[in-house]
């Protein structure tokens, strides 16, 4: 199966350490090399690179390494396939535009007998079971809510109800963010950590790097990371419960 990155933080950030060791998953540490992609919100908009050749080979993904690209909301994935070929039309994440924003979305895992009868509003371009899902999550969101975006109280337990309903159909490990909040919902494997003041130096599992984030940020900022299996040695992850849904808002999780 595939695997997931993410970052929601309460400042703009980078993101070049965690998806240096993530994109060591694409090819070279493990085998999730058809594919990858990475969506970075900024304001109203979104920095949004795919590419199906694998992350340890692909050029893009070597400029995503070195151009410190600062964002709140990050998401990111690297692909083994399951269903679809490989192709750029099946590289996550995804992005559509609901209630006037941009939402990003990305999966891990397989689903089957998911065939949901979708209205036209959001249609999948590609063929993988992934992109229909994101495309019913926000068809059944505009149906219950309409042509406004509602408070985060409201959104939260739907996406709980939906996720939970799609994840009948198997494996459903998957993020998804408008750029004000990230939800992750985990079926078998989610991680999280949030980095705050006081900072302390992480080193990562999958290259020969380490960083003091003592020295490259403030008192005041705050990250939280969400990954699929923990990217570094020496930290506190948590993992998630199975067919848990959290909310991450400003670098830390919300209760619900």
């Amino acid at each position: 199966m595939c695997q997931l990155l993410g970052m929601n933080c309460n400042v703009p950030t980078d993101i070049v350490f965690s998806f240096t060791g993530f994109a060591t998953r694409g090819g070279r540490t493990d085998e999730h090399k058809d594919g990858w992609g990475i969506a970075f919100f900024e304001g109203a908009g979104v920095r949004h690179f795919v590419d199906y050749e694998s992350a340890v080979a692909s050029p893009i993904a070597d400029l995503i390494k070195r151009c410190p690209i600062k964002s709140k909301n990050v998401i990111a994935h690297i692909r083994k396939a399951t269903q679809g070929r490989v192709s750029l039309e099946n590289c996550h994440p995804f992005v559509r535009e609901l209630w006037g924003r941009y939402w990003v979305f990305a999966h891990n895992g397989d689903l089957k007998d998911f065939a949901p009868c979708l209205d036209g509003a959001f249609r999948p371009v590609g063929t993988t079971d992934s992109e229909q899902a994101f495309c019913y999550l926000l068809q059944q969101l505009r149906r219950r809510f309409g042509d406004t975006r509602p408070e985060l109280d409201a959104l939260a337990p739907a996406l709980r109800e939906l996720t939970a309903e799609i994840a009948r159909h198997g494996t459903f490990n998957m993020m998804l963010s408008d750029g004000t909040a990230l939800f992750a919902h985990c079926s078998t494997h989610l991680h999280y950590i949030v980095r705050q003041y006081p900072f302390a130096t992480a080193k990562l599992s999958d290259e020969d790097l380490s960083v003091d984030f003592a020295q490259v940020t403030t008192p005041r900022d705050r990250v939280a990371i969400i990954v699929t299996a923990p990217l570094t040695t020496n930290e506190a992850w948590t993992q998630f419960g199975a067919g848990e849904l959290k909310v991450f808002v400003e670098g830390e999780p919300v209760p619900l």
